[in-house]
């Protein structure tokens, strides 16, 4: 998800390197550099990377010249992101003339996609491994340090990785992800998810609970629970005695501490269920924050993308969400300029945003993606000043309601996770509160630190982030 004007957490965080918390008294003789690019799933994924090759005695580095291993873990949702990650293994490639020892990886959906032309055509990489085949990557590793091309793309019906504890690479020692279930079974017409992680399956929720207990043991104060539709999870024991929905492994996580905030992303609009949002109501450490993409507010290009509802439906889960949470914030996806697109519905779209009222959107123009049902099926026949046009207009008016939503909570008190002191000045902290908002406000003469909660008050408001003074802690 390269190609957005509202940025999430981790794609403010695209392309970045990382270390890791690794013991200080370990040392290794091999080093591992990695940049993740994409949604927040790649990022959870590269902490598992992390992992196996920490047990099989690489430590991570920022420093790409220390590096004997480099991997970029890639995105194929839109063709932006492709190119950019081609240009950084270009780059790479310029760098292994002085370093020939050095092997070069790409992993995640871009891999699976595009193997044969990353290793054959371009010669750009040693090394290509797909989402499900990270436990593969050392020996891969020993037959690329022969001079062969190490490749595993094969997709799983059974790999999540439930044994493996992650890495937190670059952690605020604060807030971190947590994957409950990999893949997708939508298969909405303009996504290449399906083809590149497989179908759905969801992870033990017994092993959930212990990595997110190890959080919360670690310091820990926010988990994100990560799926590519995070509330379609089901995990039911091969005797059939015990059975978990998402409703239910929410509620679970939630009571393993009050003090510990719980996020998931991303939802699908049709598995947001009344079970789901009596148990986000009942628990106060539940945040009031969904993301509910909507895509187009049209029902015949809903149809097209095989989106699986009608902007009419769309708009009643809309008003259950207000009713049951009323202050609930609500985030969307939209992409401007699918096949057949017309004014009108594009009108539309419009039309359900104005009457959802969303926090922020995270707003695309439509990229034909190969290998998609979309590709195959229609022709992407919206002309590109159109599509820009379009995005413009729909960017334009979520910054109203943006500025909108900001301005009326001037007055209002939330508590507040500190996450870090605000990068505009050392004087002040930066956090969210539960509908994700984030506060900005003087740190004074209170002691307190990254993963304190403090009460804050909202005095101004600017369209994007609100700023505050403390009043309690």
């Amino acid at each position: 998800m390269l190609e957005t004007h509202n940025k999430t957490m981790d794609e403010a965080r695209q392309g970045e390197a990382y270390g890791g918390q690794l013991e200080a008294e370990k040392k290794f003789e091999k080093h591992f550099y990695i940049e993740s690019y994409g949604c927040a799933m790649n990022f959870n994924d590269s902490e598992i990377v992390a992992s196996i090759l920490n047990e099989h005695g690489f430590g991570a580095t920022k420093i790409i010249e220390d590096a004997n291993l480099v991997l970029v873990n890639t995105c194929s949702i839109r063709e932006k992101a492709e190119q950019t990650v081609r240009n950084r293994l270009v780059h790479f490639k310029g760098l292994k003339k002085n370093r020939p020892d050095m092997l070069v990886g790409v992993l995640g959906c871009m891999a699976e996609r595009l193997k044969a032309k990353l290793l054959e055509e371009e010669k750009l990489v040693d090394l290509v491994i797909g989402p499900d085949a990270y436990r593969t990557l050392p020996n891969l590793i020993a037959e690329a340090e022969t001079g062969q091309k190490g490749v595993n793309v094969l997709l799983s019906r059974e790999e999540t990785y439930a044994d493996i504890a992650p890495i937190r690479l670059d952690s605020n020692g604060v807030s971190s992800f947590v994957s409950i279930m990999r893949g997708c079974n939508n298969m909405c017409t303009f996504c290449v998810v399906p083809f590149t992680r497989g179908r759905e399956r969801s992870r033990d929720p017994q092993s959930i609970l212990r990595e997110v207990q190890d959080l919360v043991d670690r310091g820990y104060k926010e988990v994100t629970l990560l799926g590519q539709n995070v509330d379609s999870y089901y995990h039911t024991n091969d005797d059939g005695s015990e059975v978990v929905n998402f409703a239910n492994l929410l509620e679970l996580v939630a009571l393993v501490s009050p003090k510990l905030r719980v996020r998931f992303s991303t939802s699908h609009p049709k598995d947001i269920t009344d079970e789901v949002l009596f148990t986000m109501k009942k628990y106060d450490n539940i945040c009031n924050n969904i993301h509910l993409p909507v895509q187009s507010g049209s029902t015949r290009v809903l149809q097209l993308m095989n989106r699986t509802y009608t902007k009419e439906w769309y708009l009643k889960k809309v008003d259950r969400i207000r009713e049951i949470i009323p202050d609930c914030a609500i985030t969307c996806d939209i992409i401007c300029g699918f096949c057949t697109e017309t004014e009108e519905d594009h009108q539309e779209t419009l039309e359900v945003m104005a009457y959802s009222n969303y926090d922020l959107s995270y707003m695309y123009i439509y990229s034909e993606r190969p290998g998609t049902l979309a590709a195959r099926r229609y022709a992407d026949d919206v002309p590109d000043e159109v599509k820009s046009r379009r995005l413009d207009e729909v960017i334009a008016l979520q910054r109203k309601m943006s500025a909108a939503i900001f301005k009326s909570d001037i007055g209002k008190t939330y508590e507040v996770l500190i996450e870090n002191t605000s990068k505009r000045s050392e004087e002040h902290w930066s956090g969210r509160n539960s509908q994700s908002r984030v506060i900005v406000f003087p740190k004074g003469d209170y002691n307190l630190q990254k993963g304190d909660y403090a009460t804050v008050k909202v005095t101004d408001a600017t369209s994007g982030t609100l700023i505050g003074e403390i009043v309690a802690v």
